[in-house]
């Protein structure tokens, strides 16, 4: 069901590389509530997915960008604009990717140059597309930033590697330059913590389907989806979240509060 939440609004989608991705389901629903929009994604994930039939069903435009490249980023905002029409009222940062778990090196034994890498596409890339946006002024006010991230930036998932750090860090930047865009530009900045969803870059994570059905048994209303995710993120791109900003937002069923449950502790009593 649409509202119209985002009629007239524009911005710019990373990360939707197949119909399973969080950022493919947000690109649908900002589209359904009449936003318009720019996809991006780095040409490896592009070529990778399936990108072109997500323009073609949201009659977007596509404008590939290497998120940790500032050449990169700066040619999508003036091309994001150009295409859109003015500034943005809206940016999805949907982007992670670890080096070290996609080649299987333990936690205790990372190649740091792989590490490096992975907090540069997953962390670091967040604060470049924001400096970006600031130093071009490509927001209008009341504009809102959202980055995903997951809650092993809190608490340890021993498989999730150094992807926690990772979202940790992303976590970091999303107060720290959220202070500055929202004294100085009037723009929100906030991070999901979503539910692990089967997302193609999540199933990459040892253990995958383990941490789903635990959570599913940990959270009172079940793991939230992609499309659950989608509509939290839309209701962030909308004026009725005008004064949200600087926050972590849990978006899993209840999980972050649960220390057990009762279906969990079946397992354990006889």
């Amino acid at each position: 069901m649409a509202y119209n939440l985002l009629k007239g609004k524009k911005g710019i989608i990373f990360g939707a590389l197949d119909e399973n991705s969080i950022a493919w389901k947000t690109a649908e629903r900002v589209h359904e509530e009449g936003a318009a929009i720019v996809l991006t994604n780095a040409p490896i994930a592009m070529r990778m997915g399936q990108i072109n039939q997500l323009a073609e069903k949201t009659g977007s435009q596509i404008v590939p960008a290497d998120a940790t490249n500032l050449e990169d980023l700066e040619n999508l905002v003036d091309k994001a604009m150009e295409l859109l029409g003015g500034k943005l009222d809206f940016v999805l940062h949907s982007i992670g990717m670890s080096v070290n778990v996609r080649k299987g090196n333990h936690y205790t034994n990372q190649n740091y140059e792989w590490t490096h890498k992975g907090w540069d596409v997953s962390a670091l890339s967040f604060h470049k597309t924001m400096q970006v946006l600031y130093k071009k002024d490509a927001m209008n006010e009341w504009g809102s930033i959202v980055a995903l991230t997951y809650m092993a930036a809190q608490r340890v998932f021993p498989d999730y590697n150094d992807m926690a750090d990772n979202k940790a860090y992303l976590e970091s930047i999303a107060r720290s330059f959220g202070y500055f865009f929202g004294k100085d530009k009037k723009v929100r900045v906030n991070t999901i913590s979503q539910s692990p969803t089967p997302t193609t870059a999540g199933q990459g994570v040892k253990g995958f389907d383990g941490f789903i059905a635990y959570a599913e048994k940990m959270s009172p209303l079940g793991n939230a989806t992609a499309l659950d995710c989608a509509n939290y993120t839309v209701s962030l791109f909308s004026d009725l979240t005008k004064r949200v900003t600087l926050q972590n937002l849990y978006n899993d069923g209840g999980f972050s509060n649960m220390g057990v449950s009762d279906a969990v502790m079946k397992g354990f009593v006889e």
